[in-house]
This record gives C-alpha cells, sequence and structure tokens, in this order.
C-alpha cells in the first residue's frame, strides 16, 4: 500500500502552488508534437456530452465515442462523425488502441474505475468526471497508477479552475482567519431519487439501452424504469455515491487544499433520516476528524446534505455558528462551505468554491473577499487557470500537472468516500480509520465497504 505522509504528499504534489512541483507526464503515444490529440470518450450523454466538446475545444480529435445508450450515441455522432462509435468501452479500448491517446470516462460513478484503470494500464492520459471513483480502493489504484505510467490526468471538479477558489486557498494558507478550527460543508442535494427500497417487478428494457453492459461491474438486477437510467442512479448505493459523493468533490476542494486535509482518524455518520438497505439517506449529518497536520490544529468537519424543496427537512448547520450569514443573507444558503478559524471565518457561498466572503472576529456580517482590507494585503502565489480542461490537454503536451491531476484528486476522493461508507453502515457506528492501509481498526463492517464485488469480466486488472 502507499504510505505517503501528508507532509511528502505536499511535497510531491506541490498542493499549495498550482501543483507545479512534480515531474511532467510521458506527452502524446505515437504521435509527434504537431499533431492532433486523439480523443476516445466513453459516456457521451448528459455530463459526457459536454466532456466530449469542451475538451474537443482544446484542440483534441475525437477518434472514438462510446455509449450504452444508443441514442446519446447517435446525438453526439453527429456532431463527430469521423469517430468510430461503440457500446462497450473495452472493445473500443482494445481495438482502437494504437490510434488513442486519451480518454474521457463520464458514466455513471460504478464504472469510473474499471473504464479508467483498463485506459491507464494502456498508457492512456485520462480526464474522468467526479467524483473519481465509487470506492476508496478504486481511488488508491487510480492515484498509484497515473505514477507508475505518468500519465496526464484531471478530475472533473471544474471548480478546480475558478480564480475564486485559488484565491480562497491563498487566503487561508496567509492566515487570514488564523488556524482552522472547525469545517462545515453542507449542499442542496440530492436532486436525485434516494431514501427507498429496490422496487419489485421488472420492465421491459428499452432498445436503446444495453442494461448488461450499463450494469458493468454490478451484480445483475432487473431493469425498472426511471429507476435507474438516465438520471436517477446516484442514489443507489450499488452505481453512486450520493450526495456527499456526487458534490463533496466540488464543496470540499477548496478546503482540502487551504486545510491541508490529509486522512481523518475518525468518521461518523451522526444523524440520518430513516436508513435503507441498498439506497442513501435523503438527508444526514457526517462528522469527520483530522489529527495536527503541518502545524495546524486538529479539525473536525461536518458535512450537511438533504434537498431544502424535498419531503424532510435537511440537516444544517446550528445557526449559532451561522449569525453573520443571517446577517448577510437574512437566511442559511441552500448550500456553502464555512471555515472557523482562531480570528474569523471564511465563506464559500457556492458549490464550487467559485467565491469566497469573510469575517473577522467583531465583524458582523460577511465582506466578499476582493474587498476586505485583511485579503487584499494578501499576494498571489497559485497560478491561474487557462481553463479546466486546457490544463489537461497542457499536461499531456508535456506541461505542468493539472490541478485537480489523480495524485491530488484520488486523495481527496478517498477522504469523501470515507463519508459515504459512514452512511451505509448509520448512525451509532463510530469509525476509527488507518487511511495509509485502508481499514478501519474498530469496525469490519467499514473496511468491507473499501471495495466492492465485481462481476466475472468486470475486474480491474492492477
Amino acid at each position: 500500500m502507499n504510505t505517503t505522509t501528508r507532509r511528502n504528499f505536499l511535497l510531491q504534489t506541490g498542493i499549495g502552488i498550482g501543483s507545479a512541483l512534480f515531474a511532467g507526464p510521458s506527452i502524446i503515444r505515437g504521435q509527434n508534437l504537431n499533431s492532433k490529440i486523439q480523443l476516445a470518450c466513453i459516456g457521451v450523454g448528459g455530463k459526457g456530452s459536454s466532456d466530449v466538446t469542451e475538451n474537443a475545444a482544446t484542440g483534441m480529435q475525437v477518434v472514438g465515442l462510446c455509449d450504452v445508450d444508443a441514442n446519446f450515441l447517435k446525438n453526439m455522432s453527429q456532431k463527430f462523425p469521423d469517430a468510430r462509435t461503440f457500446k462497450d468501452f473495452r472493445q473500443m479500448l482494445t481495438s482502437m488502441g494504437k490510434e488513442i491517446d486519451a480518454v474521457t470516462v463520464s458514466t455513471p460513478d460504478h464504472l469510473h474505475g474499471v473504464a479508467s484503470i483498463m485506459a491507464m494500464n494502456m498508457g492512456k492520459h485520462v480526464y474522468c468526471q467526479k467524483p473519481l471513483t465509487q470506492t476508496v480502493w478504486e481511488s488508491r489504484m487510480m492515484r498509484n497508477l497515473a505514477k507508475e505510467k505518468k500519465v496526464a490526468t484531471q478530475m472533473g471538479n471544474q471548480g478546480s479552475a475558478a480564480p475564486g477558489l485559488r484565491r480562497a486557498v491563498e487566503i487561508i494558507e496567509a492566515g487570514v482567519i488564523g488556524k482552522p478550527l472547525e469545517l462545515h460543508v453542507w449542499s442542496n442535494r440530492p436532486i436525485w431519487p434516494q431514501g427507498m427500497d429496490r422496487p419489485a417487478g421488472e420492465d421491459p428494457v428499452p432498445a436503446h439501452l444495453d442494461w448488461d453492459l450499463w450494469l458493468g461491474p454490478a451484480a445483475h438486477r432487473p431493469f425498472k424504469e426511471k429507476i435507474y437510467h438516465d438520471f436517477a442512479w446516484r442514489g443507489w448505493t450499488e452505481f453512486g455515491t450520493g450526495a456527499l459523493g456526487d458534490m463533496a468533490c466540488h464543496g470540499v476542494n477548496m478546503p482540502f487544499r487551504a486545510l491541508k486535509l490529509g486522512y481523518p482518524t475518525r468518521i461518523e455518520c451522526e444523524m440520518a433520516s430513516r436508513t435503507f438497505a441498498e439506497s442513501y439517506p435523503l438527508t444526514s449529518r457526517v462528522r469527520f476528524e483530522f489529527p495536527e497536520r503541518d502545524g495546524l490544529p486538529p479539525l473536525k468537519f461536518w458535512w450537511y446534505d438533504g434537498s431544502p424543496g424535498g419531503s424532510i427537512a435537511p440537516l444544517r448547520p446550528h445557526p449559532d455558528l451561522c449569525f453573520e450569514l443571517l446577517a448577510t443573507y437574512g437566511k442559511i444558503p441552500a448550500s456553502g462551505c464555512l471555515i472557523i478559524g482562531e480570528n474569523g471565518k471564511l465563506f464559500s457561498p457556492d458549490d464550487y468554491g467559485s467565491q469566497s466572503l469573510v469575517a473577522l472576529k467583531e465583524e458582523k456580517t460577511f465582506t466578499a473577499s476582493e474587498e476586505h482590507a485583511a485579503c487584499k494585503a494578501v499576494a498571489e502565489s497559485i497560478p491561474r487557470s487557462p481553463g479546466h480542461q486546457q490544463e489537461w490537454f497542457d499536461m499531456i503536451s508535456g506541461g505542468k500537472p493539472a490541478y485537480s491531476n489523480f495524485d491530488i484528486a484520488a486523495y481527496l476522493n478517498e477522504i469523501i468516500l470515507l463519508g459515504s461508507i459512514a452512511q451505509r453502515l448509520g448512525e451509532g457506528n463510530v469509525i476509527d480509520w488507518d487511511g495509509p492501509n485502508m481499514k478501519s481498526t474498530n469496525l469490519a463492517a467499514a473496511t468491507a465497504l473499501v471495495k466492492r464485488d465485481y462481476r466475472a469480466g468486470w475486474e480491474p486488472k492492477i
């Protein structure tokens, strides 16, 4: 197992200075530097549609398109008529291997790991949507494999490229709010079905959908209309990671960097709505505890989720922690990130960390960081982004690592997925965690959820 310490991790990744420190990847395979990067895309509907077009806009040539839904595939094929089309990514990668330099993965969560690992094993550069994987084990394997193969990688948490996110990291690292003591992040998700049992019965599989390939590594189950495909899978533990897995890759991205969050030592689902065997709760509160790290004091991080418009009132931070928010906005916003330091607070009012506001002690309301006198004095230290997809393109071409490359993104993803494990175990199960070895020291049930059972023929080859 990779036993990198937090300090070595920071040194290797240069997380605080735009990841400019570790060695560049191998460049385009089978191409000269004047040729276009040959791109194959796995999952081209929904978010996959913009992932294809936005990466193509950097100058890549789309040569392969893959989707288990023939309708999605047809729509994207009309935009890229010269690309070959497939419904099985394994067939696409095998048959087009030498023609492909880079791959995007924009499938449901349970396929992220198997598709990305296969592509990287073949030496392909990979852009994978968030959450990077569905399991802690896959996340660790992808981080290790990206290093071993020296491929260019990027996770699809686009807020990483926002100048406001990088500015918030600079402000916190400069000590404007003092040493951080608490982190509170909340989301207005889920906006998809969850908090329920698996429905009985079976519906005919639509002619345009290959249900067996959609299931991929998951155990076979009957198809049910509007229960899984196309945007109803996130709340199922077999296919998605719930609101925490989906949105924390955005909302926790900035504080993960700024607060130097390594592996937590304890995780607990403190409160949740009714729990179900196969889906995540409609609302929950999860606590992560982090030890001292790089001169920073121990820190507790609370995650809250639940849709304000849902059938159950969402869990949120106590108003006593947020009186400046109430004074500034008149309410606690539907989503946000609040960092409480010794000398003040920093708040980001959106899911992506693109804005930040500061309230120092004795200040009754928040002020936009670009207008706050204490923030104006902080020098710029993190390079600004040319664009999220452009960073990946530049890394492929021999430039510096992308800001959300897998060495960083997989670390963040591992931490987040521990919260999903806590949600699945439910209230009253405190998880003591050994991060480097990916196991709980007190709950075998938590360790059992680190890696999934793969259906025959879908096991990642490490």
